[in-house]
C-alpha cells in the first residue's frame, strides 16, 4: 500500500503573507468546511473503533489515549472532560502526551521521537487485555505513538488510532483504525488546524456515544454530570423541572438534598408514583 503524507503536502495557497486578514480567515474557513465530510467518509471505520471502546468499558476496562504535540492535547482535553461531562471517575478515560504533563503546556525536545516511552508510560498505569488503547497523531508516523501500539498488540491490547493520512505506519498499526484525510493545510504543514479540528470531531463522537451507551445520559440530558458550579447547578435545576414537571423551588430541594441530577430524578419520580 502507497502511502502518501497529505498532511505534509504544499498549501494551495501561497502568498499568505500578502494576503489581508479577510482573505485569510475567509481562506482559512473555506479549507475548514471541508473536515466534517472527510470525517463523514471515515464514519464506518469511527463506528467500528467506538464499538470496541463500549465493549471494554462495559467489562470495567479503561480508554487510553496517547499522542504527542498537538495530538497528546487534544486526546487529554477529551479525557479531562469526561468526568465533570459525564460523571465518570477520572480514572477511566485517560490522555497521555509525549513528554508527560510538561508537554501539555509547552514543546519537550525529541519526545516524540523515543520507540520505548509510549509503552513505559502505558505500563505506570498497569494496562491490561481489558484496556483499549487510541493512538493520536495527524501524520501517522509519530514513533513514540506507533512503538506503543505495536507492543499493545503484542500483549494482546486492542488499539485504536486517529490520523489524517491513509496507510500511514501508525494505521497499520492499530487494529481498528480512523483516517480522516483533510488534504493540505491552509499553512503548510500546520496540522494543528484541519487535521487537528478532525480529531476533535472524531474524539467528541468517541467518547459522547460511548457515554449514551454506558447509560450516562437521559434522553439528551447529562444528568450524571458533576455540578461543580453554579452554571451546571442551575441546568441540574432546569433537567429536574422539565423531568417531573415541578416547580423550580421543589427541584431546587432534591437536587440540595441528593447531589445529583440523576438521583433527584430518581427520587422524585418514585415519591409522584405512589
Amino acid at each position: 500500500m502507497s502511502f502518501i503524507k497529505t498532511t505534509e503536502q504544499d498549501s494551495l495557497y501561497n502568498d499568505l503573507e500578502k494576503m489581508s486578514v479577510k482573505e485569510i480567515v475567509s481562506n482559512i474557513n473555506i479549507e475548514d468546511k471541508t473536515v466534517p465530510l472527510a470525517v463523514e467518509k471515515a464514519i464506518p471505520q469511527i463506528e467500528a473503533l467506538i464499538n470496541q471502546v463500549i465493549a471494554k468499558l462495559k467489562i470495567g476496562g479503561r480508554l487510553f489515549y496517547i499522542g504527542a504535540g498537538t495530538s497528546g492535547r487534544l486526546g487529554i482535553l477529551d479525557a479531562s472532560e469526561c468526568p465533570p461531562t459525564f460523571g465518570v471517575s477520572h480514572d477511566i478515560i485517560i490522555g497521555l502526551i509525549a513528554g508527560g504533563d510538561t508537554a501539555i503546556r509547552k514543546a519537550v525536545e525529541n519526545a516524540e521521537d523515543s520507540t520505548t516511552q509510549g509503552w513505559e508510560d502505558l505500563k505506570s498505569f498497569n494496562i491490561s487485555k481489558k484496556d483499549i488503547v487510541i493512538g493520536i497523531a495527524a501524520s501517522g508516523t509519530t514513533p513514540y505513538v506507533i512503538s506503543a501500539l505495536k507492543k499493545c498488540n503484542q500483549e494482546n491490547i486492542t488499539t485504536g488510532c486517529i490520523t489524517c493520512n491513509k496507510n500511514s505506519p501508525l494505521s497499520i498499526e492499530a487494529l481498528y483504525p480512523v483516517e480522516v484525510v483533510v488534504g493540505p493545510e491552509f499553512l503548510t504543514g500546520s496540522s494543528r488546524m484541519k487535521a487537528g479540528t478532525a480529531q476533535k470531531l472524531v474524539l467528541n463522537m468517541i467518547t459522547t456515544t460511548s457515554m449514551i451507551h454506558l447509560g450516562k445520559v437521559k434522553g439528551n440530558k447529562m444528568v450524571d454530570m458533576q455540578l461543580s458550579n453554579d452554571k451546571l447547578v442551575k441546568r441540574g435545576v432546569r433537567m429536574i423541572m422539565d423531568e417531573l414537571s415541578i416547580s423550580k423551588e421543589e427541584a431546587s430541594k432534591l437536587l440540595n438534598t441528593h447531589k445529583s441530577v440523576r438521583k433527584s430524578i430518581n427520587h422524585g419520580r418514585t415519591k409522584q408514583n405512589r
